[in-house]
């Protein structure tokens, strides 16, 4: 008698365990755990100061005053610099785009651009304004030139030409025309659709629901829920207690 083989979980690449974090004397994370599985979509949600972007800086290696483990790939994260996390794989696109505003649209992403930590270079300038035709159009253009909607895609796309194993995206459509906004989903799907692991903040949960595996909402910087997208999308008693306004 034959048996199919079942489907074998993709591995965890990213992992933390008891995060604290501290901004002076205040206790801004606490003990915090999530996994990211290779290639899966996570949805970081939760009100305005609830630990969100705390915990991303946490995991980057941005925020010194923290406790707890981070893994990447097995290997232990926990005391690194934010240029080490980098080199393994994690990309981030920040809260504000961060571009070079000196530097022209080409400058910016040739800056960042490299083969990734698996030595693929499946990302490359081409392949990056193919999927941001705008952005091919204002190649000379500085960085301060561009509309917010044009920043956000640079920022995007200055992430994915270091060929990251996960792309961390902190309030990715914040402030942006609807237009915009649909043009950067329809990224985020074909980020997804290539195997990069993502962890999306937005302010509309819905829509991150949407394109999320799973959900983990923090509420004064503790964790109160972590389950499949689909499953937090359909509680709607739980999205009013800790989304709704």
């Amino acid at each position: 008698m034959r048996t199919e083989p079942q489907s074998a979980t993709p591995p965890l690449l990213l992992q933390a365990t008891g995060v604290n974090a501290w901004y002076g004397s205040s206790h801004a994370l606490r003990g915090v755990d999530v996994g990211l599985r290779e290639g899966e979509t996570l949805a970081l949600m939760g009100r305005n100061g609830m630990g969100k972007s705390t915990l991303i800086r946490s995991l980057l290696g941005h925020i010194r005053t923290r406790s707890g483990q981070i893994r990447i790939n097995g290997i232990d994260v926990s005391s690194a610099r934010p240029h080490v996390v980098a080199r393994m794989g994690v990309a981030y696109v920040p809260e504000g785009r961060g571009v070079f505003p000196n530097l022209s649209v080409k400058e910016n992403l040739l800056l960042a651009g490299r083969p990734g930590a698996d030595g693929s270079r499946q990302w490359t300038l081409e392949r990056v304004l193919e999927t941001f035709p705008r952005l091919q159009e204002r190649l000379a253009n500085g960085g301060a030139q561009l509309s917010g909607g044009e920043q956000q895609m640079l920022a995007i796309g200055r992430a994915l030409i270091t060929n990251p194993l996960c792309v961390i995206l902190d309030e990715a459509t914040e402030g942006l025309a609807p237009k915009i906004v649909q043009e950067i989903w329809n990224v985020i799907s074909v980020i997804r659709a290539n195997g990069i692991a993502t962890v999306i903040v937005d302010r509309n949960y819905r829509a991150v629901l949407e394109q999320a595996d799973r959900a983990l909402i923090l509420e004064k910087g503790c964790a109160v829920a972590s389950a499949p997208a689909a499953e937090i999308a359909a509680d709607g008693a739980l999205l009013q207690r800790y989304l709704g306004v």
